[in-house]
């Protein structure tokens, strides 16, 4: 049985989230999607189509893992399996968000096909879980854009089974997805990535 308790924090947690992302300008109008996990079989994630400046509670409804919903006639975000497959893959993940910034778009379309971004030297990347020196290597890789979410999904999956310690990934054009164990961590993952994306364009600009 779902627990309501745990799915009333969930939906706050998403909507303070939502608020806060607005208001940086990484999740203009009805753009991106966020979630935290409720249980092993259940999560809370936004309503497709829904101002995320302007979220509330009726404005997440629960899904399982297999992204359909539960006891809800709304329709969760199209995007709904790119999350799904993340909870699956790390039991530990509690929240995932994901963001249209115009510098994590900008920044995917600047990076060669088939390359990742790759981000080092920096001492923000210590933001990140189980980073502890600016002297390694963060490399995040960059998925085409597609309509096609449930092959997105089988291949952002793939990719993550065999590299499990990293934090976030980039679609093409699109956005940026990032997770962690807590709704606070996932959000300091996304300020951290913002910074380190401004930092890489700011350097493409004055040293082309």
């Amino acid at each position: 049985m779902l627990d309501v308790t745990r799915y009333a924090v969930a939906a706050d947690a998403i909507v303070e989230a939502g608020r806060f992302l607005y208001e940086r300008g990484w999740s203009p109008a009805t753009s991106s999607n966020y979630s935290a996990r409720i249980d092993d079989q259940n999560i809370a994630i936004t309503v497709s189509g829904r101002h995320k400046g302007e979220l509330g509670a009726g404005d997440v409804m629960v899904v399982g893992l297999n992204g359909q919903s539960v006891q809800s006639s709304c329709r969760s975000s199209a995007e709904t399996r790119l999350h799904t497959v993340l909870y699956e893959l790390f039991p530990e993940v509690g929240a995932v968000l994901h963001t249209h910034s115009v510098k994590a778009t900008v920044l995917s379309r600047l990076v060669p096909e088939g390359q990742p971004l790759t981000l080092e030297g920096y001492e923000l990347q210590k933001a990140f879980s189980g980073v502890q020196t600016h002297d390694s290597v963060l490399s995040v890789p960059v998925f085409e854009n597609t309509q096609d979410i449930d092959a997105l999904a089988r291949e952002t999956k793939a990719w993550f089974e065999g590299h499990r310690d990293q934090p976030g990934y980039l679609i093409r054009g699109h956005g940026l997805y990032t997770w962690g164990e807590t709704m606070a961590d996932c959000l300091r993952h996304v300020e951290a990535f913002e910074f380190l994306f401004e930092c890489e364009l700011e350097t493409m600009r004055v040293r082309p």
